[in-house]
């Protein structure tokens, strides 16, 4: 993969939960599933995304579907979000990172080379063996498909023609195998009635080899589902079929147990704002123009912020803290020390900005405003860009959670500010838009059908004579 891309930090990487809502008003809910490790501090939360940052390498009935979330949202309880796809027939459920910075769907294949066999998730690791599906077949090397691999990978034959593909990560880790083709099975809420098994065909990775982080058992989960734009990606491969729109949305919970959802579709909210994607690029890059604190615009010039060579600002739903180009960085923290207020004393911990109080963070810091081309602005509470880190005689230690990645020029928007946030990923209309919400709350999902209207959806209200149907799609937190 170039190297300027930024893939998947199998550390804290969010993973799943995705509706999709497809023609005929049908929709497909997958969900969030989170695990968490033992809590760790501002520093190695850093160290973490570094690692991520040089690893950024005809209609179907298709309904809801809602699985339950587990886990977390704590930042210092090291988690990653993942959840189940059924693949093959019969169909075999596997447990599955979601990517944003990445294209292919991968699963560990049956055998595999370095793949781990348990898991520290407390989850049953499953291989695929195509053999074992009757309507499995091998991607070969002539198939036009195996050249759309080449767009997100290193890819090769086989002696036995098979299309074969490498993932290589920064640090170290990789996996290799072929493309397979077969069915993913949805279970579905279609109209008011539930049905099992609806599919779609779908190409994705069979990992015979694994390296690095990727065979470690403690956060070991059974492959990857990658959102990026290219075209082996599962979300381009279903919406050209006509089965989902081009389009995913995801909601973060950020209190009280975390969460989430994921939407192959768009969330509906009143308040949405929306900014261009900027073209041709391979992660979801941002015009970032300017930033203010406590409603004073800061002097940085906005072409430190431009997608230009290793320079560029990208919404990424994988890296848990966010990041600033460094020639905008100390700016910043200078700006935020200078508009506190009350009882605040600033210290510096390992190089991070942090402040002792025993106040209201809410009360005592400045809000943050990020603007974007075409109007879009993004407030950001204190607790958007500040993690409570320690205590120092039994009072609270905050830090500030926005880091800088030194040498660059690269401004990251991770799971910090995206939190408590609608986002939606408009593809086909390449834009990016947010609002903020409370993610424990149902979501509406619109869609248009092959007669041009549009329908919302929102659970339980099922009203097949009206226009417009809406279905509850909520968060569910296990704790």
């Amino acid at each position: 993969m170039p190297p300027a891309m930024i893939l998947l930090l199998t550390a804290v990487a969010l993973l799943l939960t995705a509706v999709v809502v497809g023609g005929e008003g049908k929709s497909l809910m997958l969900t969030l599933e989170r695990a968490s490790h033992e809590g760790v501090g501002v520093s190695q939360l850093r160290d973490r995304d570094r690692v991520r940052h040089g690893r950024l390498l005809q209609q179907q009935p298709v309904g809801v579907v809602d699985f339950q979330v587990e886990g977390t949202y704590d930042p210092y309880l090291v988690g990653l979000y993942y959840t189940r796809v059924k693949l093959g027939t019969p169909p075999k459920e596997f447990y599955v990172q979601i990517d944003t910075g990445s294209d292919v769907l991968w699963v560990s294949c049956n055998p595999c080379n370095g793949c781990p066999t348990s898991s520290g998730l407390q989850i049953e690791l499953e291989f695929f063996d195509p053999q074992s599906s009757s309507t499995a077949s091998p991607i070969s090397c002539s198939d036009q498909r195996c050249a759309l691999g080449a767009q997100s990978s290193d890819s090769g034959c086989s002696d036995q023609n098979q299309c074969g593909y490498t993932f290589q990560y920064g640090d170290g880790s990789g996996t290799s195998g072929y493309y397979v083709y077969d069915s993913m099975y949805f279970d579905s809420i279609v109209g008011n009635s539930v049905t099992s098994n609806n599919s779609a065909s779908v190409v994705f990775g069979c990992s015979t080899s694994q390296s690095g982080d990727l065979t470690k058992p403690d956060r070991a989960v059974d492959g990857i589902f990658g959102f990026g734009q290219q075209g082996l990606s599962v979300i381009s491969q279903l919406s050209s079929q006509g089965v989902t729109p081009n389009a995913f949305s995801h909601c973060l919970k950020g209190e009280n147990g975390g969460g989430g959802i994921l939407v192959l579709g768009q969330i509906v909210e009143p308040n949405m704002v929306y900014t261009p994607l900027v073209p041709s690029q391979p992660h979801y890059n941002v015009n970032l123009q300017s930033i203010a604190v406590n409603g004073q615009r800061l002097n940085i010039d906005s072409s430190i912020f431009a997608t230009s060579g290793n320079r560029g600002t990208i919404i990424d739903s994988g890296t848990t803290l966010a990041y600033l180009a460094e020639e905008a960085y100390d700016p910043f923290v200078s700006a935020i020390t200078e508009a506190v207020s009350g009882p605040v004393r600033p210290i510096l911990s390992k190089g991070t900005q942090c402040y002792v109080t025993s106040s209201s963070v809410s009360e005592n810091f400045p809000p943050v405003t990020l603007n974007f081309a075409g109007g879009a602005s993004m407030t950001l509470r204190p607790q958007d860009y500040l993690l409570q880190q320690s205590s120092i005689s039994g009072i609270p230690v905050w830090c500030v959670g926005i880091q800088k990645i030194q040498g660059q020029g690269i401004t990251i928007l991770g799971d910090l500010v995206l939190k408590d946030k609608i986002v939606v990923y408009d593809l086909g209309g390449q834009r990016i838009g947010w609002a903020n919400y409370d993610c424990s709350s149902s979501v509406n999902v619109s869609t248009t059908t092959s007669t041009g209207k549009t329908e919302f959806f929102n659970a339980g209200q099922v009203d097949n004579s009206a226009d417009n149907q809406v279905f509850n799609l909520t968060v569910q937190v296990s704790l």
